[in-house]
């Protein structure tokens, strides 16, 4: 059968403590269909096999539907999938028709919505805010306004949009009412999903882990919970069956024979060879679009992924990696500041019959101050027709990795900045920024900076 008229979402594969379904309990095995509301107590977990074989685990506290879970393998154009966490924390690993039709799967936070790059994640939800991890793919996301609106179906593009990818390690992004755009947050000063409800130890692996890989029911004997693991198994490989099969022959260990009258020699302890030193992380920053006039460098932003530098952050015109190799080390104390080497800006109109314009930028100042892990920014914007001037601060993580905190949508000509430290050939820094000059213009640009200062 090609189309799956879903009125039946998924059924339950695993439930801990307590948890309900519509009006009812949550017991294993039970359907789950659109529409139902499932609800866990402080102690509460549930995890939902998905009729295109995916996961919706809910952990304790939570509140969370699936509204929608259409499935059409024939035409997958026709598929919508709709996911809703009213509260707590919830994790999505994608299906086979989610992946299949990325473009028609949403999932509801009070405040925003996510989109998905073929992905696994965890979000934490409340009347307030959303906070997003990634374990992998990609998704992203978008406080809810007058584009976009909480009936909608798939993601919400656009300027407010903002991306996270599983390879920007030690950051989670975060939207909260009212905000002009999400934000990235280290890891080490936000309040992360994980932290809020903590997966059971046997959660399954990220992308790849299965119903095979559940714990066993704690209700069920010993009996009941091998029968359960057999009957899983077998639905995700039809037309496999386990056999038994015999135990292994026991290990037997030989000694070591000696010759009569010979002395044994002591066994020789091999000497590990040198590990290679590990090279000092590299930025690569530039400009992923063609634009005229520009004189940041290009980037191959398909070739960088397949190189496996990691991802900081892509606007609409620039983008920003680094590459394999050791982060840098974070001073503990003490306070800096760089010179501005290379940068530029591109203002863009939400009238797209206006040509971008690409600026110059000067004046730049960029500092840090590791006895708080905070920095500070400012540059000026500069082409043909005005001079704009802006700023930001922030936080800085111990890996290097800096972003803009929530103060900053409060403040006088602010951007939203988002890089890191390198070490490569001395300290050095780079960033890509952006924000929404007025309603019918962005900005969004990249620098890059060395020759740090310690101030006397």
């Amino acid at each position: 059968m090609n189309t799956a008229y879903a009125a039946e979402a998924g059924r339950i594969i695993y439930v801990a403590g307590s948890a309900q379904v519509a009006d009812r309990a949550a017991v294993l095995n039970a359907p789950v269909q659109e529409g139902d509301m499932l609800v866990t107590g402080k102690d509460g977990f549930v995890y939902i096999q998905t009729a295109d074989n995916g996961l919706f685990i809910l952990r304790p506290s939570t509140k969370a539907r699936i509204a929608t879970y259409y499935i059409d393998k024939k035409n997958p154009a026709n598929t919508r999938i709709k996911l809703e966490l009213l509260s707590g924390v919830a994790r999505s690993q994608s299906g086979e028709a989610v992946k299949m039709a990325r473009q028609n799967f949403r999932f509801n936070t009070p405040v925003a919505a996510i989109g998905v790059r073929g992905t696994d994640f965890v979000v934490a939800a409340d009347q307030e805010s959303t906070r997003v991890t990634v374990l992998s793919g990609g998704i992203t996301l978008s406080g809810f306004d007058g584009a976009c609106r909480p009936d909608g179906a798939g993601p919400c593009e656009g300027s407010a949009a903002r991306e996270l990818f599983a390879n920007q390690k030690g950051v989670l992004l975060q939207y909260r009412r009212g905000q002009a755009a999400p934000q990235l947050v280290p890891e080490a000063n936000g309040v992360t999903p994980d932290s809020i409800a903590p997966p059971r130890p046997d959660e399954p692996a990220k992308q790849g882990g299965s119903a095979s890989n559940l714990p066993p029911q704690p209700s069920l004997d010993a009996r009941k919970t091998a029968d359960l693991q057999q009957k899983v198994a077998d639905q995700n490989n039809p037309g496999s069956k386990n056999e038994p099969t015999q135990p292994p022959d026991p290990i037997v260990t030989v000694p070591p024979v000696t010759e009569v009258g010979t002395k044994p020699t002591d066994p020789v302890t091999p000497v590990e060879p040198p590990k290679p030193v590990q090279p000092e992380r590299q930025i690569v920053w530039g400009r992923w679009q063609t634009l005229a006039d520009s004189t940041a460098p290009s980037v191959d932003f398909v070739a960088q992924l397949g190189k496996n530098s990691q991802l900081v952050r892509k606007t609409e015109d620039y983008v920003l990696f680094y590459t394999e190799g050791r982060e840098a080390q974070v001073p503990e104390r003490g306070a800096v500041s760089f010179t501005l080497a290379q940068g530029e800006a591109t203002i863009r109109y939400d009238n797209t019959a206006i040509a971008p314009v690409v600026s110059k930028l000067e004046n730049g100042q960029l500092s840090f101050n590791f006895d708080n892990r905070t920095f500070a920014t400012s540059f000026d914007v500069v082409n043909s027709s005005e001079r704009l001037s802006l700023q930001s601060t922030g936080l800085v993580a111990s890996n290097g990795r800096f972003a803009s905190d929530n103060s900053v949508y409060f403040k006088p000509n602010a951007v939203y900045v988002d890089g890191f430290l390198s070490q490569d050939k001395g300290l050095n820094a780079a960033y890509v920024f952006e924000s929404r000059l007025s309603p019918q213009r962005t900005i969004n640009g990249i620098t890059y900076w060395n020759n740090p200062v310690t101030p006397k």
